[in-house]
């Protein structure tokens, strides 16, 4: 229902957005591994292709293709790892960041309210300010929407399923209500724009339409590589490097986008995506999007959380999503302009509001309260811009990791030698922490002390750890000191062995040392 509000953003022509949101649902649906995802054009991006694609529609259908080559060739070499790399919390901080901010996004249009910056912060304070201008239809026609769609969404967790034996009248009206329920958001959308055309025949309207948009498909062509402009001809290296780091901010903020958007839908209904699938649906996607003059499309969180409320079992929901954009492109386009965008708003808002999982705060302040660090980082700047809130996010999980990795456990015991056990593997960032340690606990006793380092945990090791165990050997055998090795796992002993340390000696446990 966004596709043409979307195409505003990046100042080309509406049908641009319906032209983006059709080719993403027919390869996803081959291609995609989470069942409720829709790809299509976004606010975020669209906002990303304004900055980098000049306000041409030639520049940001070409943007796709290069986009959609550079995330096909990240896909193809199995590069979906990286993405791993996006922890729960920020996950959650994202999606709960942007149910709020996409809800709010659509209250102006609750209000009828016009002229509304993009921006979160101008944009409640432009809302405040404005409040006095509110549209007393477009309030009634979108606060009935919600509540209708409340009630339907309520009426569906609640209603019993039928049984077989029950009455054929009974069955009958579970189904009537169970298809209700299921198909709110168009029985909603349906009904508003009845009432809109019924006040237009009428000859008056109290409500804010979408408008109408130019009818017909786009035609099938690779995008141009070069542009006419008035004093010659744009070549393609131009138009590259003019585009700039857009190359690098648009494929890489549309991958973190999709497999964001996938994980948070996953996790919350039980299943597993794969992340290189998702780059190759991903790229796919936008290589073929830019024949069909699509700009960069990526995992739409509003479109996907309709799909989830609206019961889809699987990505082939997506056909079904692709032709009736294809149908409405060819024949529907006149009846679009009846649709009150309040109702629109209403169909959003109702989708995005049970993303917001304010239970996570009190799950992680329990569990593990530095997972909160990440959470509320990527939270609170999502606020001023979702793209930044992912990747402060990402960055902020990937140095707690590091630290974790520095400052690993060890567990020190003191007796008639000092036995030292790390509780995790050892790299090069913990090595000098290790030696530390050990140095300052085995001179400090009286009378100082022999070590014993117990390995059981570690499972690798690199070349910059073994430097540092030889240099640890000879510290301790300069104060007439040794150090021990035991519990050392296969692949820890070869690498062990193979750098033949002067003065190596271990032992298949600490009580045979």
């Amino acid at each position: 229902p966004s596709s043409p509000g979307c195409a505003s953003a990046p100042s080309v022509p509406l049908q641009y957005g319906l032209y983006s949101s059709f080719m993403g649902c027919f390869v996803y649906c081959f291609l995609g591994t989470a069942k409720d995802v829709t790809l299509g054009p976004t606010a975020i991006m669209s906002l990303l292709v304004s900055s980098y694609a000049f306000h041409e529609p030639v520049h940001a259908v070409l943007l796709a293709f290069l986009s959609g080559c550079i995330q096909l060739a990240m896909g193809l070499l199995r590069l979906g790892f990286l993405l791993d790399f996006i922890s729960c919390p920020v996950i959650k901080g994202f999606t709960s960041a942007a149910s709020i901010t996409i809800s709010f996004n659509q209250i102006k249009n609750i209000l009828g309210l016009q002229g509304i910056p993009r921006q979160f912060f101008l944009q409640v304070y432009e809302t405040l300010r404005r409040i006095g201008e509110t549209r007393a239809g477009d309030a009634v026609l979108g606060l009935t929407c919600l509540a209708a769609l409340a009630g339907l969404r309520a009426m569906k967790s609640r209603l019993p399923p039928a049984a077989p034996a029950d009455p054929l009248a009974v069955r009958i009206s579970y189904l009537i209500v169970w298809i209700s329920a299921t198909a709110r958001n168009a029985l909603v959308v349906l009904f508003a724009g009845l009432v809109a055309y019924s006040f237009q025949v009428m000859g008056s309207q109290p409500f804010r339409l979408t408008g109408s948009i130019p009818r017909g498909l786009p035609a099938f062509q690779p995008p141009r590589f070069s542009l006419a402009a008035p004093n010659g001809t744009v070549p393609f290296q131009s138009m590259v490097q003019d585009m700039g780091a857009g190359l690098a901010v648009v494929p890489l903020m549309g991958l973190l986008e999709t497999v964001a958007i996938a994980k948070a839908f996953a996790s919350q209904n039980g299943y597993r995506i794969d992340p290189d699938q998702e780059l190759l649906a991903l790229g796919v996607a936008n290589v073929l999007g830019s024949f069909v003059s699509s700009y960069p499309i990526t995992g739409s969180f509003g479109r996907t959380a309709v799909n989830a409320q609206s019961g889809v079992c699987t990505p082939a929901g997506g056909l079904v999503t692709g032709a009736l954009v294809l149908l409405s492109l060819a024949y529907l386009t006149s009846l679009f302009y009846y649709i009150p965008k309040a109702a629109l708003a209403a169909v959003i808002i109702s989708a995005v509001v049970p993303m917001f999982d304010a239970g996570i705060f009190r799950t992680l302040w329990r569990v593990k309260r530095l997972d909160l660090v990440p959470l509320c980082v990527t939270f609170l700047i999502c606020f001023w811009e979702v793209q930044y809130g992912i990747v402060a996010g990402v960055l902020l999980s990937g140095i707690l990791l590091l630290y974790s990795i520095a400052r690993p456990p060890i567990k020190v015991s003191e007796g008639a030698v000092l036995l030292v056990q790390p509780g995790s593997s050892l790299h090069f960032p913990a090595v000098e922490h290790l030696r530390d340690l050990v140095c300052s606990r085995a001179l400090a006793a009286s009378p100082p002390r022999c070590v014993i380092l117990d390995c059981c945990h570690i499972s690798s090791i690199d070349y910059t750890a073994v430097v540092g165990l030889a240099e640890l050997l000879q510290e301790l055998r300069g104060h007439g000191l040794s150090l021990a090795f035991c519990g050392l796992k296969d692949p820890v002993l070869q690498v062990l062995l193979s750098a033949d340390l002067e003065g190596f000696q271990h032992f298949p446990s600490w009580e045979e040392a």
